[in-house]
């Protein structure tokens, strides 16, 4: 009786640790083995949509910090490394993403696909170097590099890890 019990909560077990995660809201499955997992190790559970996270980021100054996970479809990969990756907030704005301590990159091919980021959202002014200088590693060109005179307010996100969406 005792080894029918144990067999029993064995196969439970088994059957609960196999499940697909469900998060609430918009009542999207995540199968966390869908996923591809760059820098530290985060879950695919308690994500916000990225429209939430720009109505928290837009009141931001510069200076203040929002911990933060959200996901977003990469809009842009630095064609050079993937050292940085831009994700969209709303239909107009986006957030530049790079990655803490420069411990990890993203594939080049990753544009398109979905991701979860995990990390701390934040305001800050870009000067024209910096601009041009990912200009240049997007692939631009000389005079779209050199029509960038005008330092930026811009939405940054600095991710200690990333979910890429596999399938």
């Amino acid at each position: 009786m005792k080894l029918l019990i144990k067999f029993c909560a064995v196969a439970i077990l088994l059957f609960t640790a196999c499940k697909e995660v469900k998060t609430t809201g918009k009542e999207v499955i995540k199968d966390t083995l869908a996923f591809q997992s760059f820098g530290d190790i985060i879950t695919a559970e308690n994500v916000l949509s990225s429209e939430e996270v720009f109505l928290q980021m837009k009141v931001l100054k510069v200076g203040d910090t929002l911990p933060i996970k959200f996901t977003s479809i990469i809009k842009e990969v630095c064609t050079s490394k993937g050292c940085w990756m831009k994700l969209p907030l709303s239909e107009t704005e986006e957030t530049m993403v790079c990655f803490k301590d420069y411990g990890f990159f993203m594939p080049l091919d990753s544009e398109g696909k979905e991701v979860i980021v995990e990390g701390v959202a934040f305001v800050k002014h870009t000067s024209v170097e910096e601009l041009q200088h990912y200009a240049k590693d997007a692939g631009k060109s000389t005079e779209e590099i050199a029509e960038i005179t005008i330092p930026e307010r811009t939405f940054a996100f600095e991710a200690n890890g990333v979910l890429l969406k596999t399938k």
